[in-house]
């Protein structure tokens, strides 16, 4: 029987999409916000219905999404929200740091002064969501900044690619931010960051993005004892 949640969340609607490319997105989007688990099957019925598209901008959707790692289609049994095994979110996040390592460096050589200050804003409210506890609010700040630095870099691929990376992390970042103790820990790696970009400082904003991120890749491994994801 499903649950409150699932029926809620299969009564969503998109805004009629009537491409592939904008079911691909709402769909995309969808699955980063959590809305679908890994190993979760995506029935192509259901999914018309919701992303109101049809069966064969949906099945382009879906080939969509597999190149970019996120689904899994297979013959005979459909797609379905694929997983990713801590070994293998290991590799994808050493690969992420050396991409947004790139990213840090390009932000801190084209920071305009106001995006300074947004980001010493955004620092502000990381260190007060620690103090209150308040993790999920630290999480969401996490993302807007690492967001932020890739806007101010302009780096289309490197956008993309982070993106498609982020993607298929989503449960294992989740996973992260419920570590106790791991927002005391990653709040002076974010100040480090903004401090190097604000500096305009691109060698170090490079330097403390990738120790922010193999921090990231250290408490991965500590997440062990979980086994496969």
């Amino acid at each position: 029987m499903a649950s409150e949640h699932d029926t809620e969340r299969r009564a969503a609607r998109v805004s009629a999409p009537t491409t592939a490319a904008q079911a691909r997105d709402a769909l995309r989007d969808a699955i980063l916000r959590g809305e679908y688990l890994p190993g979760e099957r995506l029935v192509e019925a259901q999914l018309c219905e919701r992303l109101q598209a049809s069966r064969f901008n949906v099945r382009a959707a879906l080939q969509d999404l597999a190149a970019e790692g996120l689904v899994e289609v297979q013959r005979n049994r459909g797609a379905q929200v694929r997983k990713v095994s801590l070994a293998e979110a290991v590799e994808i996040t050493e690969v992420r740091m050396v991409v947004e390592g790139l990213i840090a460096a390009r932000a801190a050589e084209r920071v305009t002064p106001e995006q300074a200050t947004e980001l010493d804003e955004i620092a502000v409210l990381m260190r007060r969501a620690v103090e209150a506890g308040e993790h999920r609010r630290y999480s969401d700040l996490n993302v807007r900044l690492h967001a932020l630095v890739r806007d101010i870099a302009g780096h289309r691929t490197a956008d993309r690619i982070v993106e498609t990376l982020r993607g298929q992390l989503v449960r294992h970042q989740y996973m992260l931010s419920m570590l106790p103790g791991r927002p005391q820990a990653s709040l002076p790696q974010h100040e480090r960051i903004i401090t190097a970009i604000r500096d305009r400082d691109a060698r170090a904003a490079e330097a403390a993005m990738r120790d922010h991120i193999s921090s990231v890749i250290d408490a991965l491994r500590s997440m062990d004892y979980l086994g496969p994801a």
